[in-house]
């Protein structure tokens, strides 16, 4: 059974690497450090990648390869979009080339599936794209959090993935007048749980309107908060869940085909 996903804009999660650390502002409150944090005792998934410390739960910065989840998704018959290490970044320094290259080749085999692959370590993402055989089912995003990150868009754009993605989240500030060339989806969302950092909805506005006028399919994550549930997801009054042209043509088809069957 595939393992379900409650993040808004995919379905399911596959984690074949495990363990992370800090590299930017976005990870201040990273939901994937609290969550390793409760599942790092003896004998759990997360030993020894995540303690609890007196600023609240860090990752220990080590890595884990969990080769015997390589296949997973090779066992899911049903389609689905898939969220590749939640809980990791597969372009962490401490994956190896090699084993980066089995998990695109598991993706590639596993063609009835779309695949999103989401780093905040662009500069490594353009090192070793050359060395990537890039299957036309796995998007490549990158993390955007404020001005400072916007050069990771240069390196997604060097990729040679079929689909580029940007993950404005969690938005820490403006990003007026993004340069949206070659890129196909745009996700936007606020900072959730403790401590979470407002975000300002005419942010929001600035890159829906922008995407809008470069006609990238914009979706709307949350508005966040210590409450991401009260706080909900609609943008002035409606919800944004625009997807990329490839997969609103694969959901009509499949649509279409169960019309057909019925």
């Amino acid at each position: 059974m595939a393992s379900e996903s409650k993040i808004e804009w995919t379905e399911s999660t596959w984690n074949p690497v495990r363990g992370c650390a800090r590299v930017s502002d976005g990870c201040r409150f990273c939901y994937a450090e609290r969550i390793a944090q409760r599942f790092a005792g003896k004998g759990l998934a997360y030993e020894g990648l995540a303690i609890q410390t007196k600023a609240g739960p860090r990752w220990t910065n080590r890595i884990k390869h969990v080769p015997h989840l390589l296949e997973q998704p090779l066992k899911w018959k049903k389609p689905k979009l898939i969220f590749v290490n939640s809980m990791s970044d597969l372009f962490h320094e401490a994956v190896s080339p090699q084993y980066i290259r089995q998990i695109f080749d598991v993706m590639r085999r596993s063609d009835w599936h779309q695949f999103q692959v989401l780093t905040k370590r662009a500069e490594r993402l353009e090192e070793l794209s050359p060395e990537i055989d890039w299957p036309d089912n796995v998007w490549m995003g990158v993390s955007v959090e404020n001005p400072d990150y916007t050069p990771r868009i240069d390196c997604l754009r060097k990729a040679g993935a079929k689909v580029k993605f940007l993950s404005l989240e969690p938005l820490l500030g403006p990003l007026p007048d993004l340069e949206l060339s070659g890129i196909d989806w745009v996700i936007v969302g606020g900072e959730s749980g403790p401590g979470a950092r407002p975000m300002k909805e005419e942010w929001v506005l600035q890159l829906r309107d922008n995407c809008k006028t470069s006609g990238v399919p914009f979706f709307f994550k949350q508005w966040g908060g210590i409450n991401k549930k009260r706080a909900g997801r609609e943008l002035q009054g409606r919800t944004w869940d625009e997807l990329p042209k490839s997969m609103r043509n694969q959901r009509q088809t499949s649509h279409e085909q169960d019309m057909t069957e019925s």
